[in-house]
């Protein structure tokens, strides 16, 4: 599909009457545009816009003036506003597990740690309007779920990892999967802080999470117990 046609001043075969003989005036070509490209532009000005304005904040009448061409063009491509965010979201959050996921390669429980705060942060910066979009709370509800249900599937691979941790130590498997939402929660959350502060540096906010994390691990009672007075 082809939705903006290129104009080439040689078809019209019209010469410019004050051009000197044998010359004639050029004009500015207009870039065609195939579909598949209509619709990574469109993705790429409605990403920038839900990430500084939100989705309500956004409309469909800015997201065509940004790209030059209609409304109609908008809803052709994706349905609507809402059809657009929910594939921009979908790819951000594609995005992000996959650069979790992927770095998760060392042997060590604590270099895995420090593998994963680090994904988070290199997301963090490296895609920052996508990040504003996951952490917000949208309206339209997605094939695959929200960013907390994102952070779930994070926390299932740190599980696994946690589950042969535990047996090997003595403790119940079965909670790893606890330990995991709350030490894959506790990166996720300063990620956000971390967004706007931007201090300190990515690497020492890295160390610093994964010195709570690796040493509340290491003191770790098998069967912790509450202290005050409330029991249940």
């Amino acid at each position: 599909m082809i939705d903006a046609v290129a104009i080439d001043s040689s078809s019209t075969g019209k010469k410019d009457p004050s051009a000197p003989t044998g010359a004639r005036r050029t004009r500015p070509r207009r870039v065609r545009m195939t579909g598949a490209e209509r619709r990574e532009q469109l993705l790429d000005i409605g990403r920038a816009l839900f990430a500084e304005r939100g989705f309500e904040g956004t409309s469909v009448e800015e997201i065509a003036a940004k790209a030059g061409v209609s409304k109609p063009v908008v809803y052709e491509h994706f349905g609507g506003k809402e059809g657009l965010y929910a594939v921009v979201v979908d790819r951000e959050m594609r995005q992000l597990l996959d650069m979790v996921t992927g770095a998760l390669t060392a042997g060590h429980p604590r270099e895995l740690l420090e593998q994963a705060a680090f994904a988070l942060l290199d997301y963090i910066e490296s895609y920052t309007d996508g990040f504003r979009i996951l952490v917000r709370d949208s309206p339209v509800a997605q094939s695959t779920g929200t960013f907390a249900s994102l952070i779930s599937d994070i926390a299932t691979q740190v599980e696994d990892i946690l589950g042969l941790e535990f047996k090997a130590r003595g403790f119940d498997p079965k909670l790893a999967p606890l330990y995991a939402q709350a030490l894959v929660g506790m990166v996720a959350l300063t990620g956000q802080w971390w967004l706007d502060v931007r201090k300190p540096k990515k690497a020492e906010v890295a160390a610093h999470l994964v010195n709570l994390a690796w040493h509340g691990l290491d003191g770790l009672e098998p069967k912790p117990r509450l202290v005050g007075h409330r029991k249940s």
